[in-house]
């Protein structure tokens, strides 16, 4: 069955905390934590997630944590309860970092210093008044994992030029498909970031650096604006800089001869008492804190590497993920109905059947969303599955906005999905 779909309506609004989002189970909360977050901090985030919500807490694409079902009058408490535990960063533009920032043995730039004076520099000014709640700024340390996949208005991933460290400034996008500007000093980096932002604010509320992009000179604007600090508009001053992708889940080296061993939540949620017994399990294997990581993941910090097994043999039998192989890895899915107001179809109910069906067949990704925001994946994926008022919108190789080559209704979805991914395995094969 053909059908079209119109193009969904931008959301112009973040679930921060002190500003949480209605959705079908109550209020949603969001914050995006600036490090490590000791044992005892995340063991009472867990509680006040019981406390004033229902339980429910998630670690977003973008790692960060969101709690559900809050409501009007137990909403101000949590979030004063986060306030006191000290680990989140305030509301206002995020500014998101490698999950291992500081910590990694491989990373050449530590990142963290420069995070937290940008924070401040943009807590400061109005800008962050003047732009769209989605704006988003993303610095890459260069370490053994990073943010490469996160989409973001402003990119700052660390490079190593010929004698030293520098930025590589780019505009709307994920590390390979944002509009490149060019190399800056990081000395010059949080005075870019502000003019860029400026530029971003010209051309509206709802603007985002994308769209100044597609503009008529919207990439000259961006240029223009941090000219009197780049060093070069060329990748010929870099060397070796290319890094391996690799997953977030897995075994991870730090600095201080410790480890970090990351594993991912099943479609990016988890109630608070089994995440409580992961805290448990950490704190057996001598960790000191957690971290979220893009692609729904925590990170376990500072385990003796002799430990590192027992926890992640653990955290399988809690049922978090533990190998990147792993068929949940390739199903990514909104909360869905009724969860979401929005929703259309039951995402995260779908989701595991979904990926036992087609995740260790299929090669690409598979992102389940309600409705036609997107709000789990932004970007592309190998099948997107979009729930409308009139059925199951299935789109090839591409996102929610685009058209879809079939819908179905959500009893037929099951066996769509497993028939496109027969057939997309034949026309791999003759290729």
């Amino acid at each position: 069955m053909k059908a079209t779909m119109t193009r969904p309506r931008r959301r112009s609004a973040c679930p921060g905390l002190s500003a949480p989002m209605p959705t079908g189970d109550g209020l949603l909360a969001r914050l995006l934590p600036t490090g490590t977050i000791p044992l005892a901090a995340f063991t009472a985030l867990c509680e006040a997630a019981r406390a004033h919500g229902n339980g429910v807490i998630e670690i977003t694409s973008r790692a960060s944590i969101q709690v559900r079902g809050l409501g009007a009058a137990s909403a101000p408490p949590f979030a004063e309860a986060i306030a006191a535990l000290d680990i989140a960063a305030a509301d206002g533009v995020p500014v998101l970092c490698g999950a291992l920032a500081g910590l990694d043995a491989e990373e050449i730039l530590d990142s963290t210093s420069f995070a937290k004076d940008l924070r401040r520099r943009l807590a400061q000014g109005a800008l962050a008044a003047r732009l769209s709640p989605k704006v988003s700024i993303v610095i890459d340390s260069g370490g053994a994992i990073g943010p490469d996949a996160v989409v973001a208005d402003i990119r700052l991933p660390a490079r190593q030029g010929q004698d030293d460290v520098v930025f590589e400034v780019s505009t709307g996008g994920d590390d390979t498909q944002a509009f490149k500007l060019g190399l800056i000093a990081p000395t010059h980096g949080v005075e870019a970031v502000i003019r860029l932002l400026d530029v971003i604010a010209r051309h509206g509320r709802e603007a985002r650096a994308r769209d100044v992009v597609a503009a008529a000179e919207g990439g000259k604007a961006f240029s223009s604006a941090i000219s009197e600090v780049l060093l070069s508009r060329l990748d010929s001053r870099l060397r070796g800089n290319e890094r391996i992708a690799r997953s977030e889940i897995g075994t991870f080296a730090l600095r201080d001869g410790s480890t970090a061993v990351g594993i991912g939540l099943a479609f990016g949620h988890a109630d608070s008492i089994t995440l409580q017994r992961l805290v448990d399990a950490a704190d057996a294997a001598g960790a000191a804190g957690f971290r979220t990581a893009p692609g729904r993941t925590l990170l376990a910090i500072g385990l003796p590497h002799n430990r590192a097994p027992a926890f992640a043999a653990r955290a399988q039998d809690l049922g978090f993920i533990t190998r990147s192989d792993d068929p949940r890895r390739k199903v990514i899915a909104c909360a869905g109905a009724p969860i979401c107001a929005s929703a259309h179809i039951a995402s995260r109910a779908l989701a595991p059947a979904i990926a036992a069906d087609a995740g260790a067949e299929f090669a690409g990704t598979i992102h389940i969303s309600g409705c036609a925001k997107g709000c789990a994946l932004a970007s592309s994926a190998a099948l997107t599955v979009v729930g409308t008022a009139v059925g199951c919108a299935l789109i090839a190789d591409g996102s929610v906005r685009d058209a879809p080559f079939a819908v179905v209704s959500e009893s037929e979805l099951r066996v769509a999905i497993t028939d496109h991914v027969r057939e997309s395995k034949k026309e791999a094969a003759h290729v």
